[in-house]
């Protein structure tokens, strides 16, 4: 979890900013002239599937081949389930549906992104296709040649299970017309306190991070852990307030009836899990810090803010 040393130059983040934006266009022209004169019978889920298999499967690979990074479907993870909101909210065949319900999971999907999108541009120094996810980075050394068509698995067919079984609750509040009720009001607190969380947890670690950057240009040593804020209650509190966001919206899917949309926020969180894993073997590999990350397991909730406990209790424990 470093700062990004930034190293395109202009030229390159000016090409990266116009394909980012250009790329949906294909998706957006088809839908706009679909609307107009219902030139497609498929159902809404199967349309949105095939789009999203066509412009982002398909067309974000390519690109990602051609350009040797698959950083954009890190930007538009964050893009996509608001065009899914819109979608779903005017499709003809969903036309029956409480408006309140509608428009405020709207706005809290627009408030999500937003919140999302600037902690991405703020994490990559506000560049454009810096670098792809390092998740992404390792797997291409691990698979070598192969990597090349497992990519178009790995990083696009999976994010289409994910991104769209995520928000299947947004399929559902457009397709059922019920009251408002005490359950919505439930699910905008969650969802609220979701984007909060995960707000305050991101800020805190920018601004750990980056003062880490600066001590490292001035020869300082490094602190080896954000133990403080939200951090000192879990060690990946951003996780914790991104999944409150989606278990957030299934309250909506719930309360409807549809109670299977929970599948979404399930998979999702089950993923996010084995990331969690991933991330902390990353984060005990350099030397300066593992020693003082082990304590900070032993001591600290791993997801859910809780007390913590006293590293005493676990060196008593060793000793017996």
């Amino acid at each position: 979890m470093g700062v990004v040393e930034v190293r395109n130059g202009s030229g390159s983040n000016l090409k990266n900013a116009a394909i980012a934006l250009v790329v949906p266009l294909p998706s957006i022209i088809f839908y706009l002239e679909f609307l107009q004169h219902h030139t497609c019978s498929l159902h809404p889920l199967v349309l949105a599937n095939a789009l999203f298999f066509l412009n982002v499967d398909l067309l974000f690979w390519l690109i990602g081949l051609l350009q040797s990074s698959h950083w954009m479907i890190d930007l538009y993870w964050t893009a996509i389930p608001v065009l899914l909101v819109h979608y779903y909210s005017t499709h003809p065949a969903l036309r029956h549906y409480n408006w309140w319900r509608s428009r405020a999971v709207m706005l809290m999907t627009w408030v999500w992104a937003i919140r999302l999108t600037h902690n991405y541009f703020r994490r990559e120094r506000w560049q454009w296709g810096v670098r792809e996810d390092w998740r992404f980075s390792d797997m291409r050394r691990q698979y070598g040649r192969h990597w090349w068509w497992v990519s178009f698995f790995a990083v696009y067919v999976s994010q289409q299970v994910f991104l769209i079984g995520v928000s299947l609750p947004l399929y559902v509040v457009h397709s059922i017309d019920k009251p408002w009720n005490a359950w919505d009001s439930v699910g905008v607190a969650v969802c609220a306190c979701g984007i909060v969380v995960a707000y305050y947890a991101d800020t805190q670690l920018h601004n750990f991070v980056s003062r880490n950057y600066e001590r490292r240009e001035l020869g300082l040593p490094m602190v080896p852990n954000l133990e403080e804020g939200l951090w000192r209650y879990s060690r990946h509190p951003n996780y914790f307030g991104e999944q409150l966001w989606w278990w957030g919206l299934a309250i909506f899917g719930w309360n409807l009836g549809q109670g299977w949309t929970f599948v979404g926020a399930l998979v999702n969180t089950m993923c996010l899990g084995y990331v969690t894993k991933l991330v902390e073997a990353r984060m005990l590999q350099p030397e300066y810090r593992a020693d003082a990350y082990r304590l900070y397991q032993k001591t600290t909730s791993i997801w859910i803010p809780w007390f913590r406990s006293s590293p005493l209790k676990h060196e008593s424990k060793k000793n017996i």
